[in-house]
């Protein structure tokens, strides 16, 4: 029988698919299996490579084929897009992250432990929340409304305040988390990132995995998309790789500070009561820039700051007001 090398596995709801591969990357296994059939399948099987893609799942099954004996590695699926065939289907999804997990300059995302997902749950829970209070509220609106149909906008409205309510204690335990947590009280102390912002870093970020802060702002899609040819450069919109909420508290929290941004001090030197700090770098920045643009790069400059200060594991350090 050939050995095999490495096998993807395609994870579904009911039915995963396997693709095995040899040493020359020639295909020996091709197989579906039922969900309860899998680890009873790895359990007979000598010690190999096997590869996911990455989502919420997969670090369950990378937990349980790793205590087989296994060698497990979870691929970005966004690393796993460009190598599926024309016509998608099971099998050219196994293939295509099998043929991922074989290049060299491709990383993997190390593994959550049960403690570790367990503890963002409740981050992820609220994000739910959130959205759904939000459809209700834009849903509610009352204004010019015809008497049959307030009845049930008013049942909308209960909705939305029974969430609110959720959202209250939610927030309040999570509170208790980021106190709890060091290191989202140190990050929490940067412009623009606040406990929320702080605990979701903390908890969602393993700082290991990247070699620089560059590499960090750009998996989490800080960086400009190339599309570079002949010699010539040309940068589009930022990639928008990565985690999505990450990006997403980094550009808001970003917003926040420009539009505090304090380019004025007072006759003595002292900047107004109640008005934050800006540096000379932000203020550069707008004068140059549109103000969109700013927040991408000033959120980028949030996340190398983040990267650092979880690597060194110091405070952090304001940079000189203007």
């Amino acid at each position: 029988m050939t050995e095999i090398k490495r096998i993807a596995i395609d994870t579904s709801k009911s039915v995963f698919t396997l693709h095995g591969v040899d040493d020359a990357g020639r295909a020996v296994l091709r197989r579906n299996l039922r969900r309860g059939e899998l680890l009873r399948y790895f359990e007979k099987l000598p010690p190999v490579e096997v590869a996911l893609e990455a989502c919420g799942g997969s670090h369950h099954w990378g937990r349980a084929l790793a205590a087989l004996g296994h060698r497990v590695r979870l691929i970005p699926p966004q690393y796993v897009k460009p190598f599926v065939k024309r016509g998608k289907n099971d099998r050219n999804d196994a293939e295509a992250i099998a043929v991922a997990a074989a290049q060299p300059s491709i990383g993997s995302v190390p593994i959550k432990s049960v403690e570790q997902q367990a503890a963002a749950m409740l981050l992820s829970v609220r994000e739910l929340l959130v959205r759904q209070r939000t459809q209700l509220v834009n849903a509610a609106d009352e204004a010019a409304v015809p008497a049959a149909a307030k009845q049930a906008i008013a049942l909308l409205s209960r909705e939305a305040e029974r969430i609110e309510i959720r959202l209250r204690a939610i927030e309040a335990e999570l509170m208790q988390q980021h106190k709890a947590n060091p290191v989202s009280r140190r990050l929490a102390a940067i412009p623009g990132i606040g406990p929320i912002g702080a605990l979701n870093l903390a908890l969602r970020v393993d700082q290991t995995q990247f070699a620089s802060a560059r590499h960090f702002a750009a998996w989490l899609g800080l960086v400009p998309r190339e599309c570079s040819t002949a010699g010539r450069q040309r940068l589009g919109g930022i990639s928008r790789a990565g985690d999505e909420r990450l990006r997403q508290l980094l550009v808001l929290g970003a917003t926040a500070v420009i539009q505090h941004a304090n380019p004025r001090v007072t006759p003595a030197g002292k900047r107004p009561t109640g008005r934050p700090a800006t540096s000379q770098w932000l203020l550069n920045l707008l004068s140059r820039k549109p103000r969109k643009l700013a927040a991408v790069a000033l959120a980028n400059k949030m996340a190398r700051i983040v990267w650092a200060m979880m690597t060194s594991g110091k405070t952090y350090r304001p940079a000189p007001a203007a």
